[in-house]
């Protein structure tokens, strides 16, 4: 068996998978280690099994960063249209849902199937079940800088990629080595968190358990950061993807603004109701607008004292405590659910120590970190996965030394 190899790349998701099949395919020598027992674990789980492999719209100001011009020159190099190509060329069916959001028609498994085959082609090694027992510096010979020692066995390589994701998920396998390997050479981690993820209620908002499975079209704003979209109340929280994408904005012990009813004024339409039925009862002309059962909820436990009374007897006042109820929601959470149900992680390897052009690391030969082991982070909608393939395509340039 050959122990060397020109490049080894740690981790099989969408980065690792995609990198290796660029650079084998200009001839070099490639080898991919992976602890899981199939490749492309999170890449299956993804967009209910349907993977939102990118968007129709990928800016830099879709990324969360402490380094926000990081991701400007592989977004640009390899875009999301780039990915499209190879999805047409492969006959993949796909469909585009909200915002540009495109998914797969059958399964996220045509995108590992997409991966998996290009991989073959350029005569990628992929070994699975691997266990990294360490990584050590070769010194003084620039075509062995890297010893992967996996499963009791010695790799040596001249480049060594790291893309072995975030935190997120660690069911499927998700750990801080990336973190532990960056620390070794010196490379700072910005601390991670679990993000694109629900929030959980404190024990004052229980009450909204009685309201799992309803969903909302709401304005959700943390600071000057807002989205529109929906909101699903849980039996632990609130989620839904406009609770996910703010949930990248939310800091602990923050409040988040819900807008209930964005699209309506509900002191015009309270207002407009009044002239023509004014006997008829708060609750009742509510529930035009909003599920009875967070309305009865509201009343049960004194939220919305005023629900009995006529639209003819609502003061001023009560017109303030309306309208703030409803378009201006201080939610507080206790927390959120954590990386066993966040889609990525927040924060990373510090990109301040990386090259944007090539993600080799600034002051280590040989040394590179693509995807969301980084210190990036997309909004939901493809974002992640669009960078997942920009950086592996920046990585794999560098690489091959040239554009592939």
């Amino acid at each position: 068996m050959n122990n060397h190899h020109q490049t080894i790349i740690i981790g099989a998701g969408a980065a690792g998978l995609f990198c290796a099949s660029l650079i084998g395919k200009c001839g070099q020598n490639v080898m991919i280690l992976d602890s899981g027992k199939k490749i492309g674990r999170k890449i299956l789980m993804s967009g209910g099994g349907f993977c939102n492999f990118t968007n129709l719209d990928v800016r830099p100001s879709h990324y969360l960063s402490q380094n926000p011009h990081f991701v400007k020159s592989a977004l640009t190099r390899f875009t999301q249209w780039d990915f499209i190509a190879l999805v047409v060329e492969r006959g993949i069916a796909y469909h585009e849902k909200n915002d540009g959001q495109l998914f797969c028609d059958n399964s996220a498994q045509d995108i590992v199937d997409l991966l998996e085959d290009r991989c073959k082609k350029a005569k990628v090694n992929i070994q699975l079940r691997q266990q990294i027992d360490s990584v050590e510096p070769i010194e003084n010979d620039p075509n062995v800088r890297f010893n992967v020692r996996a499963n009791g066995i010695d790799w040596t390589c001249q480049n060594l990629v790291i893309a072995t994701g975030g935190l997120s998920m660690p069911a499927l396998g998700a750990s801080p080595f990336g973190y532990k390997i960056a620390e070794q050479f010196a490379i700072p981690v910005i601390p991670p968190r679990a993000s694109l993820v629900p929030f959980t209620y404190l024990e004052n908002d229980k009450i909204f358990t009685a309201l799992s499975g309803i969903s909302l079209d709401v304005n959700v704003s943390v600071g000057n950061q807002a989205f529109r979209g929906d909101m699903l109340f849980t039996h632990r929280g609130l989620s839904g993807p406009a609770i996910l994408q703010i949930s990248n904005y939310w800091q602990p012990n923050a409040s988040i603004k819900i807008d209930l009813l964005p699209n309506q004024s509900i002191v015009d339409f309270i207002m407009e109701l009044k002239a023509t039925s004014p006997n008829m009862l708060l609750k009742t002309a509510l529930s035009q607008l909003l599920p009875k059962r967070l309305i009865d909820l509201w009343i049960e436990y004194q939220r919305l004292a005023i629900g009995n009374k006529a639209l003819a007897q609502l003061s001023k006042v009560d017109f303030n405590v309306l309208s703030e109820l409803i378009h201006q929601w201080q939610f507080q959470p206790n927390g959120t659910e954590g990386y066993r149900t966040a889609e990525v992680t927040l924060g990373g390897v510090d990109t301040q120590f990386i090259s944007s052009k090539t993600m080799q690391a600034n002051h280590v030969q040989g040394l590179y970190f693509i995807g969301e082991v980084l210190d990036v982070t997309g909004w939901l909608g493809g974002y992640n996965f669009q960078w997942a393939w920009s950086s592996a395509y920046a990585c794999a340039c560098a690489i091959a030394e040239s554009e592939i």
